[in-house]
């Protein structure tokens, strides 16, 4: 039970720091309250990893071989290096953080499944780049649709209210189904009793607790860091980023909504022009998805070391 508990609190920082992604923008354009998107965030959440969180935990349970102690050692190691990069209001990538720490057990053990691990690492470089790609054909698509119907600006600004916060929604349904595998996939078959039905509710209870009470730090940074934010840019940053990570959840690949709403965006920006995005915060926030695999691999190695 104590690599479980290892678990449980990873996806309690998962939480807490992935919350930022999917209602951050609606938040820094203060068109919803920090406590509402954190209960309609949470209930999102745990709706998604029950509904569709199954798909990727065959993936994570066979990046390598683990036994009780190597569990506790990756999902502590992993969980720690979340908590410490949202006390730095970074929104990392806590796929990056799972994967690097059993990978760092994996290297001490000479069990890493390189065809897997491949997988994994071609879907993190697909997904920025997906939802970039997926918010330049939204913004031009809505765009061009805001101008054709004619619509007075009241009514306008309240339909992308609306909407932004019902994309806020899906994009917390896309990340429990999508993420609740880097909480509890390597305990999938691990744990005697313990079915994947009952390790994908574990798990979301777990994310929806972290949003509930530690995703403020993150929140604002998201929503106001990379690129100053209307309701109609929110809105289709959330949407692209969203659509993508439910993609990679239907795959079976966990990957980052921190990757996907900077990659979405980015797109944004290439088209309204560079002097739009903050690219000293991009920096400082890539900065942390270099630093995130490393320090959980360094870790949970120097774990496997001292423990086993």
């Amino acid at each position: 039970m104590l690599s479980l508990s290892g678990g449980i609190y990873l996806g309690w920082a998962l939480g807490g720091n992935d919350a930022a992604n999917v209602f951050g923008t609606a938040v820094g354009s203060r068109i919803i309250r920090m406590r509402d998107a954190t209960i309609l965030c949470a209930v999102a959440v745990l709706l998604g990893a029950l509904l569709e969180g199954g798909a990727g935990i065959e993936t994570l349970r066979g990046l390598t071989h683990q036994t009780h102690a190597t569990l506790a050692i990756v999902t502590f190691s992993a969980a720690f290096t979340v908590t410490l990069m949202t006390l730095f209001r970074l929104p990392i990538s806590t796929s990056q953080a799972v994967v690097g720490a059993i990978l760092g057990v994996g290297l001490a053990t000479d069990s890493v499944n390189t065809a897997s691990l491949t997988k994994v690492v071609l879907c993190w470089v697909a997904t920025p780049l997906g939802s970039m790609l997926l918010a330049i054909l939204l913004y031009k698509l809505v765009g061009w649709l805001l101008r054709v119907v004619p619509i007075g600006i009241l009514l306008r600004d309240r339909l992308l209210f609306s909407g932004l916060v019902l994309v806020g929604t899906y994009g917390s349904y896309a990340l429990g189904a999508n993420n609740v595998a880097n909480v509890t996939g390597i305990f999938s078959g691990q744990l005697p009793g313990v079915s994947d039905q009952l390790l994908t509710l574990i798990g979301g209870i777990a994310i929806a607790l972290g949003v509930l009470t530690f995703s403020g730090r993150v929140m604002k940074n998201v929503g106001t860091g990379v690129m100053t934010l209307d309701a109609f840019t929110a809105f289709i940053a959330v949407s692209a980023m969203a659509a993508t990570v439910h993609i990679f959840a239907i795959v079976g690949v966990p990957v980052s909504t921190s990757q996907g709403i900077i990659g979405a965006l980015l797109g944004i920006g290439i088209l309204r022009g560079k002097h739009t995005v903050h690219f000293r915060e991009v920096g400082h926030i890539a900065t942390g998805w270099i630093l995130t695999p490393a320090i959980a691999l360094l870790l949970s190695a120097a774990g496997y070391a001292i423990f086993t």
